[in-house]
Order: C-alpha cells, then structure tokens, then sequence
C-alpha cells in the first residue's frame, strides 16, 4: 500500500503575507479552494482577491491562502483531522446545512487534493485557476530546485524556478513593494 501524500502550504517568502487578503500559514494542510470561487463571476474580482483566484490553494487551517504547496506524507490521523477542520470551516463559514454534509465536502476537496500528490514528496506545487465559459479550470504545475551553479551571477540565490510554461497563457506581474506600501493590484 503507498503512503499517504497531502498537500501542505509553502512559504519561500513573504509575499503571500502581500497578495492575499489573508495568507495561509507555512506547513497547513491544503485544498485547491475553488469552491469559494463557484458561485462568484470571476471578471468581478479586483486586487487580492483576484490574485487568490488565480493561484492561491486554501490552507485548511486558517482558510488562507497560499501560492504554493509541497507534497508530504500524512497519517490517517492527519487527514481525518484536516477533513474535520475543513468541515468545521464549511460549516461556520460557509453554511453547510449539516454535519454530514459539511464531511462529506471535505472529504471530497481533500481526496482531490491527494490526487494531485502523486507526485515526489518534497515536490513544490503551483496553481493557475482560470474561468472560461462559466467553468473554473485549474493548470498545476511543478517547481522544480536549481542545480548549483546554473546561474553564476544569482548562485544559490534563486531556490526555484519555472521549467515549463504555455506560451499562450498571459505573463502575470506582481508589483510586491506597490502591495507592501497598501497599493492595490
């Protein structure tokens, strides 16, 4: 039988703390949280909200958000609590009319969520979330650490970097110090 693997929170700096309204805590379970987004128009979306929709994973826990994920082992402890918490959240955040069915949700996003996980424990995760047509689609993809010495000018300054992306997909920019002064996106 395989272990085990859930997503948890990653946080490389601090600039989930800038983009996000409220930032996930580094280390927390996570679910992707499209389901706050379902019954929302997402061309309606302005600033940190906007930046959740677009890349943002829930942290269960805090309900948060996060950029990035890593894969991890979990028990069977582990899950089960993260599944309670969330159905605790669905429940007192988001009116699930019960306790069945506010568990029955959160088994489902966290299934889902150790769907994506078959991958490398230690793996770093990103997410784009767009909406065409009335449907959300999530792209994942993969960060992968730099071998020493590629970059001789930026060495060990740079953990991570990109190795795929779809030329078709528009460049996005966060300016973090406007964020940081209070400037909204």
């Amino acid at each position: 039988m395989s272990a085990l693997k859930l997503p948890r929170t990653l946080r490389l700096d601090p600039s989930d703390a800038f983009v996000f309204t409220q930032a996930a805590e580094p280390g927390e379970w996570a679910v992707t949280g499209s389901f706050l987004f379902w019954d929302r128009d997402p061309a309606s979306l302005t600033g940190k909200e906007r930046v959740a929709f677009r890349s943002g994973f829930l942290g269960v826990a805090s309900f948060g958000f996060s950029t990035l994920v890593v894969v991890s082992e979990a028990s069977a402890a582990e899950r089960d609590g993260a599944v309670a918490t969330l159905a605790d959240h669905l429940q007192t955040r988001l009116g699930a009319p019960d306790r069945a069915v506010a568990l029955a949700a959160a088994r489902e996003e966290i299934d889902f969520a150790a769907s994506l996980c078959d991958l490398p424990v230690g793996t770093v995760v990103a997410m784009h979330r767009t909406e065409t047509d009335g449907q959300i689609a999530e792209a994942f993809r993969t960060l992968h650490q730099k071998p020493g010495g590629e970059d001789r000018l930026h060495a060990g300054a740079r953990a991570f970097r990109f190795v795929e992306t779809d030329a078709d997909e528009p460049e996005e920019r966060a300016d973090l110090i406007g964020l940081a002064r209070g400037r909204t996106p």
